[in-house]
């Protein structure tokens, strides 16, 4: 993992990870660089770590300082170790299935329905925020699942008339509060991917949960929902990677 700055937010996830990561077994180590790091010295460990057979997943933890090409520093890691899911290459074979690792939130997203039993083939999806981390990426994978799917900004003339049609409604707009009750229909499955920090310390998501609980038939809360996923999925990409490198290791002998 890779910690570039000194944000409380950033160096709170990074530990949640770490954490995660011993308690699965999983080695990880941690490269605390300064917030005025420089576009070369960032590129060059992670050259290093592409390099290194001992590293199988490469984490850069975003966001990261304004001076950092952060596109550029993605597309640096080796797809077989960008364990995020955040290469241009593993986003973009999305399209066509082929992708080496999925990102971490729009897959726990999808394992969270695997594993409610809910199904995706065939149903009305609505996500609700178009970003390459988690909009576009879990629009793919739920049109991968037969799934028939609208995309939303949030700022979309009329939202409601999109998710009130939505049997699986994903929300990761990043807007406290944005969907409220009267925009869900009745039984739909609602997944908040949004956390946010009000001005009282109070984590919420996108959704408002009171209101809107009364009306799904299941609903993610926040924190606690789709956050831990989140991090699970890191660590069954990092497990994948390097059951890929062992198997190669063992063909190539």
């Amino acid at each position: 993992m890779i910690l570039v700055g000194h944000d409380p937010a950033s160096a709170v996830y990074v530990r949640n990870k770490v954490r995660a990561c011993e308690a699965a077994g999983i080695h990880s180590f941690t490269h605390r660089l300064h917030e005025k790091v420089e576009n070369e010295e960032l590129l060059n460990l992670i050259t290093r770590l592409n390099a290194d057979p001992s590293v199988h997943g490469i984490l850069v933890q975003l966001p990261l300082p304004a001076h950092i090409d952060m596109a550029r520093i993605l597309e640096t890691i080796a797809p077989s170790k960008d364990v995020d899911g955040f290469h241009l290459y593993n986003v973009g074979a999305l399209v066509t299935g082929n992708t080496v690792f999925s990102p971490c939130t729009p897959y726990g997203v999808v394992k969270l329905l695997e594993h409610e039993g809910i199904p995706v083939e065939g149903q009305n999806v609505v996500v609700v925020g178009a970003s390459n981390i988690v909009g576009k990426p879990m629009a793919l994978m739920l049109m991968a699942r037969d799934a028939t799917v609208a995309i939303c900004h949030a700022k979309a003339r009329d939202l409601a008339q999109f998710t009130i049609g939505a049997d699986i409604l994903v929300v990761a707009a990043g807007v406290p509060g944005l969907i409220t009750a009267p925009m869900v229909k009745k039984g739909a499955v609602v997944i908040d991917v949004g956390i946010n920090r009000l001005e009282d310390g109070k984590i919420v998501g996108d959704v408002d949960f009171a209101g809107v609980s009364r009306r799904a038939s299941h609903i993610t809360p926040v924190p606690g929902g789709v956050g831990p996923m989140t991090v699970t999925m890191l660590l069954v990409n990092t497990i994948e990677s390097a059951e890929r490198f062992y198997a190669a290791q063992r063909t190539a002998s």
